[in-house]
């Protein structure tokens, strides 16, 4: 199968897993219309599949790294689409929890291995990196239209139509799993030197990580507020920029993998922070339309970074490509993910303006850490086709030069 191929079907793969990370959050207005919840009883369903699957996926990452398993993709998948299919049926809170969290493991147990299948069927590409991540995004942005194109027609009972991505995923991923074991079953193993790990340099690049997702994660939440009450308190202005926000995501992704073809990827990452951090003053300060437009930029250059951190975590840890995976994908966006109470409660206290200020602050302390970093790559030659996997067969390397 040729790699190209191979990629833009484990972005599919990938877009079918996020659909339900979005699907949980476009849900909670019929479970609290059908099912009469309080806020704070939606609240714990988003709770359980969210912070639940981005905390337990570094733990799949070492499980990963202990015994590489391609086969959890396609089983992680079907357990988030069946998990989200089941939660709408029958009245209760405690199933519901249940079926919520069975679809945020299976995200969890997906993420680490896809990942490293994409490191490995790419041979490192920062382009593909890119396609793969970009992937989960178009995935994340659409659960909201799929759960009204089915649940707002006839209503929770309509859920289990909701497996069809899973099972989209699993058709698309099989092929290039059925390729990588053909490709396994000769020549040796080779296994990278844990001390070839630099922990120290991917530390740094986790709290670089933190601080991006408190941006993107406090603009994702407030942003529509906002613009509503900046432009005369139109719904339909908080609707645009949000989705500004999210289709800004897509670009900058693949923008990213672009621009570390040409220069590394650290470099990349430093001055898009620099820049997102002047189109955030913009967004929060500049008065009237050219908000949209800033909002797009800081979308762009917030996901500038968002796969080259996924490989360049890689590249720190070898030894354990899924344990940086899954950190880098999951853990880092769940610790971003709790600053939205906080800003939410200076909001109550002050107002929307004084609560988002202190985002401008968070791409240039990404910045800062960044300056701590290199790219172990930029001495080894080009940033495509660097065949470095964690646990990878020679003879699959091998292959991979042979016929890209």
């Amino acid at each position: 199968m040729q790699r190209n191929r191979a990629i833009w079907l484990l972005a599919v793969g990938h877009a079918c897993v996020d659909v339900y990370q979005g699907a949980v959050a476009a849900l909670v207005p019929f479970f609290i219309a059908e099912r009469d919840y309080t806020y704070a009883a939606a609240s714990g369903i988003v709770l359980a599949a969210s912070l639940l699957s981005s905390v337990t996926q570094p733990v799949f990452g070492v499980l990963t790294d202990r015994r590489a398993t391609r086969w959890v993709v396609p089983f992680s998948t079907l357990a988030g689409g069946v998990g989200i299919a089941m939660s709408g049926l029958g009245g209760s809170y405690a199933l519901t929890l249940t079926f919520a969290a069975v679809s945020g493991i299976g995200v969890a147990a997906y993420h680490p291995e896809a990942a490293r299948l994409a490191r490995v069927t790419s041979a490192g590409s920062h382009r593909a990196m890119a396609i793969f991540s970009t992937g989960g995004n178009v995935g994340f942005a659409l659960a909201p239209l799929l759960v009204a194109a089915s649940v707002a027609t006839g209503g929770l009972r309509l859920t289990p139509v909701l497996v069809v991505p899973a099972l989209i995923g699993v058709t698309v991923t099989l092929p290039v799993l059925t390729t990588l074991v053909r490709r396994r079953t000769t020549g040796p193993t080779a296994h990278h030197d844990p001390r070839a790990d630099d922990v120290a340099a991917f530390v740094r690049l986790s709290f670089a990580v933190v601080f991006r997702s408190v941006a993107f994660v406090g603009l994702g939440t407030f942003i529509a507020l906002y613009a509503q009450q900046r432009l005369g308190g139109s719904t339909a202005a908080g609707t645009a920029a949000l989705f500004v926000l999210y289709a800004g995501g897509i670009v900058g992704s693949l923008l990213g993998g672009s621009l570390a073809h040409r220069w590394d990827r650290v470099t990349v990452s430093r001055w898009s922070y620099v820049l997102t951090a002047a189109a955030i003053t913009g967004v929060v300060w500049a008065p009237g339309p050219p908000m949209y437009l800033l909002v797009a930029l800081s979308s762009v250059g917030l996901y500038v970074p968002f796969s080259l951190q996924v490989t360049l975590g890689q590249d720190y840890l070898p030894a354990r490509v899924g344990t940086a995976s899954g950190i880098t994908l999951g853990l880092t966006v769940s610790i971003g993910g709790l600053a939205s109470p906080v800003i939410g409660a200076v909001v109550d206290a002050t107002s929307l303006q004084t609560a988002l200020t202190p985002l401008i602050a968070m791409p240039l302390l990404s910045w800062v850490l960044y300056r701590t970093l290199n790219d172990p790559r930029a001495a080894r030659g080009p940033a495509d086709g660097f065949p470095d996997a964690g646990v990878l067969s020679l003879s699959h390397a091998r292959d991979l030069k042979e016929h890209p």
